[in-house]
């Protein structure tokens, strides 16, 4: 009966250590939890991040043939009167909410890139970006993809706000020629915008081209 009686009491001293690793374990782990949730945590979304969609419609599956790239449109965020937006050229060049330029996505989802480096763009390179972005609300979209700011299309112009903001190259300027035209889905489209007279060897940069920068990081 003696042993017995010890044998019920090591089974219960074992039975309450147990109890004092879960207690310990549950009050630890609310803590840390609890410590998590009260950090400020980092937001999504910041000004100078470049949002890219994807969207087969109109030029898109024309664009994604040539550039052999899954993305058709991009814009640029910036804080505007406190509120982040997205600028973008399309017919004419806008901005938008950021949920409203995701609606712009076939299937409502959008890569965020940003720079690696946040260094490169300090508050005056924002500020000269944001400007310019704004004089430029309103300017006619260019279906001839042509390199002068007559007109922009959506890539040129992003791409020439990160330049004169900040001098960075955001992707590299290939001549038309250098895509690959081949499909007749493209020789139709090329058609349409040139007739015979293709300008091959005009400098463009593709949404792709932009999003495969090796200065641009993907924001999770």
């Amino acid at each position: 009966m003696l042993l017995n009686l010890e044998k019920a009491t090591e089974r219960m001293k074992t039975i309450l250590k147990a109890y004092i690793l879960i207690f310990a374990f549950v009050i630890g782990g609310g803590f840390v939890l609890h410590k998590a949730e009260s950090m400020e945590m980092e937001p999504l979304f910041k000004a100078g991040d470049i949002i890219f969609i994807s969207n087969e419609s109109g030029q898109g599956k024309a664009i994604q043939l040539a550039t052999k790239s899954k993305y058709t449109h991009v814009g640029v965020i910036l804080n505007d009167g406190g509120k982040l937006v997205v600028f973008h050229a399309v017919e004419p060049v806008k901005k938008n909410t950021i949920q409203e330029f995701i609606k712009y996505s076939a299937d409502g989802t959008y890569d965020l890139m940003r720079l690696k480096d946040p260094a490169l763009l300090d508050a005056a390179a924002l500020e000269k970006m944001t400007s310019e972005a704004s004089k430029l609300l309103g300017t006619h979209y260019d279906l001839a993809f042509s390199w002068d700011d007559k007109e922009l299309y959506c890539s040129e112009y992003v791409w020439k706000l990160y330049k004169h903001a900040t001098g960075l190259e955001v992707g590299k300027l290939k001549p038309l020629g250098s895509f690959d035209l081949s499909s007749p889905v493209v020789k139709r489209k090329l058609e349409e915008r040139y007739g015979k007279n293709i300008p091959l060897t005009e400098n463009m940069i593709s949404p792709g081209d932009m999003h495969d920068s090796e200065l641009l990081m993907k924001v999770h």
